[in-house]
């Protein structure tokens, strides 16, 4: 899989191999700058222009922090 984020404020997610697109994160008030996957890959935190950053399970797409 893959993350990207943009203008929308949002975080999407990606199939690598398919170029399907799999779920919108939404929770930022701002354009989301960055994001990255944990090192297991169950977690993928992004940060952005509203100076937060979050965390959420990437299996159910849910804010954990």
């Amino acid at each position: 899989r893959l993350a990207s984020g943009g203008r929308d404020k949002s975080v999407h997610v990606w199939d690598a191999e398919t170029g399907e697109h799999v779920r919108v994160l939404e929770g930022h008030t701002n354009v989301v700058t960055g994001v990255c996957w944990s090192p297991d890959r169950k977690r993928l935190a992004s940060g952005a222009g509203d100076m937060s950053v979050r965390v959420w399970d990437a299996e159910t797409g849910e804010q954990v922090r």
